[in-house]
């Protein structure tokens, strides 16, 4: 009795007490509660507190999803929109609370032309909007098998928000594992979290500090104790930490960077020297020198644009305009815009990335003050029946007399009957099919595409069958989406046809402008922008570069108006290319 008291004592307060206008941060009232909202935890539900029993892997973001859930705090036309978008690739389920109703909700929707077909409503209280933050999440049981849920202690005192997982989990009918009891008490905030779906996670040193004394959460963990929680209840095996950004205020990693798949890591870019940029530059140079993909290989790194607010960065009073806060649906990705030119460079790099995918512009101009976007305000619940298909697409390669081996991991709890390979040199000619076959007694299974001419860019996807009649396909678009590479041959000529500067966006330019390269083998690559008269304006780029394509970028904001020209040297090429700026 005494705990439902104080349970329902820190929900009345928090239910009347303003969260900073639904701000992430903490504020210096709600830090004062961390005491009796950590004991009123104790008890909440019948869940698990121990690890499973059985090896976990929790899901990636791009795998399939059997719902998507949002909570109908505030913002509501962005809600509206991310349903919207949602409902055609999911079930969406919304959690709503206060003076909002189901009939109340779905009459805002109906007014904005959006219907409730594949919509639920889940009513249970909410504190607040961001439930990327506080939503549960998704793990397999031996990589594939059963769905669980997993439940951390939310790293705000508000506990109607904390108790969404136990509320999903029951709709759901999964079995619920919380991380609220020691040894095994563990503070964390899903907008700190990414995992790659093999074992990898990634975080801010957040998660350190609000496990330690630090924290004011009443929990002392080392970091070894904190990896042997992450690895027993979320299957991570190897937990990769950074260093704090100084202006993010949440130090929510998803305020910067993205994965894209197993081995691409999108990462926000400010220009030189601003903002929370030099820290941004020294955490992915940790990265990358430190740790390999889950295949082995260097990590992939694409570059997107860490846009102004008029002029202004989170360092002397902007918002934090960022394009890294989009999320996985299905084969739909929503992406916050902000209503300025950058918005089209942004768009243009999903979109280059991850062909075949609806990409989905979603305005949050609005919100971005409270330091969230998208990401923060939507949780995905992976599918109760996975098929895992995970493959390293090909590089580009000179070889043209050798078949090209594709390899990818497929499983499912009932086992694969069929998988198939399908390509194409041409994306207006048909599929071209061969069978793959499994390599020994592992979930390996192995296709091959036929050796092309120099020349020839190769367009290819997977589909496999389990068993129980289960069929998916990878890229899960498939087959609008594809992975792709080149065959550049092994003469001089053909290879150097490779290292170019592709077309400038936006053309003609205002502000930050993206310059895309692509190059057939590492070099060391210089990009200059140069004036009518040849004199030279600014470097773009200087130093190393890996084989493959790179979003370079420069601030055009400065420059006096008129045409300038864009000189890439790599590997003795020389490329050139007219930009105009205007105001």
């Amino acid at each position: 009795m005494r705990g439902f008291r104080s349970i329902t004592t820190l929900f009345i307060f928090l239910t009347l007490h303003s969260f900073a206008q639904e701000d992430h941060r903490l504020s210096p009232s709600e830090r004062q509660l961390i005491p009796q909202y950590m004991n009123s935890r104790t008890g909440q539900s019948s869940a698990v507190v121990t690890p499973p029993a059985s090896p976990v892997r929790t899901m990636a973001e791009w795998e399939e999803l059997q719902a998507l859930l949002v909570a109908w705090k505030s913002y509501p036309s962005i809600l509206r929109e991310i349903v919207r978008a949602a409902k055609t690739e999911t079930r969406v389920l919304i959690a709503y609370s206060g003076t909002d109703t189901e009939a109340s909700i779905t009459a805002y929707l109906a007014a904005g032309g959006v219907d409730t077909v594949n919509v639920d409503f889940l009513g249970t209280p909410v504190n607040s909007v961001w439930s990327r933050d506080y939503g549960p999440w998704s793990v397999y049981t031996n990589d594939v098998d059963s769905l669980l849920t997993i439940d951390w202690i939310y790293n705000r005192p508000r506990p109607a928000d904390d108790a969404v997982p136990v509320a999903v989990a029951n709709l759901i009918a999964t079995p619920l594992y919380q991380t609220t009891t020691a040894p095994w008490n563990l503070v964390h905030t899903g907008g700190n979290f990414m995992t790659d779906g093999l074992g990898t996670g990634f975080s801010s040193e957040l998660i350190l500090e609000e496990n330690s004394p630090a924290g004011g959460f009443g929990i002392n963990h080392t970091e070894p104790e904190i990896d042997s929680i992450m690895q027993a209840f979320m299957g991570i095996d190897r937990y990769i930490k950074m260093d704090k950004l100084q202006y993010d205020v949440i130090h929510h990693i998803d305020m910067h960077m993205k994965l894209l798949d197993e081995q691409t890591l999108l990462v926000g870019q400010y220009p030189q020297g601003i903002s929370d940029g030099p820290q941004i530059e020294a955490n992915l140079l940790y990265v990358v020198n430190t740790f390999n993909s889950a295949f082995g290989t260097p990590y992939r790194v694409v570059r997107i644009p860490m846009p102004d607010d008029n002029n202004l960065y989170p360092s002397n009073g902007g918002d934090y305009f960022t394009y890294t806060n989009s999320s996985f649906i299905n084969k739909t990705l929503i992406v916050p815009v902000y209503g300025i030119p950058e918005d089209s460079i942004g768009l243009q790099v999903y979109r280059n990335e991850l062909p075949g995918y609806r990409i989905v512009p979603i305005n949050c101009a609005g919100m971005i003050g409270a330091l969230g976007a998208l990401h923060c305000i939507t949780k995905d619940i992976g599918t109760s029946d996975p098929l895992l298909i995970s493959h390293q697409p090909l590089p580009n390669t000179s070889d043209t007399v050798n078949s090209y081996t594709v390899s990818a991991r497929i499983q499912h709890r009932s086992g694969i009957t069929q998988a198939d390979l399908y390509w194409r040199t041409d994306t207006l000619l048909p599929w071209q099919s061969a069978m793959m076959n499994p390599v020994g007694p592992t979930y390996f299974w192995n296709g091959s595409i036929p050796a092309q001419p120099a020349g020839t860019t190769i367009y290819y996807y997977i589909a496999a069958s389990s068993s129980s009649g289960k069929n998916q396909v990878r890229p899960l678009p498939a087959p609008a989406g594809y992975w792709k590479f080149d065959v550049t041959g092994t003469t001089g000529l053909a290879e150097s046809a490779q290292d170019r500067m592709d077309a400038v966006f936006p053309n003609p330019c205002r502000a930050i402008t993206c310059v895309p390269v692509s190059l057939s083998k590492p070099c060391f690559a210089s990009v200059d922008l140069v004036d009518a008269q040849g004199k030279y304006v600014i470097r773009v780029h200087e130093g190393a570069l890996a084989s493959g394509e790179h979003k370079l970028f420069f601030d055009a904001s400065n420059l006096p108006a008129g045409v300038y020209t864009l000189q890439l040297n790599a590997s003795g090429i020389r490329s050139r290319q007219r930009v105009a700026v205007i105001h």
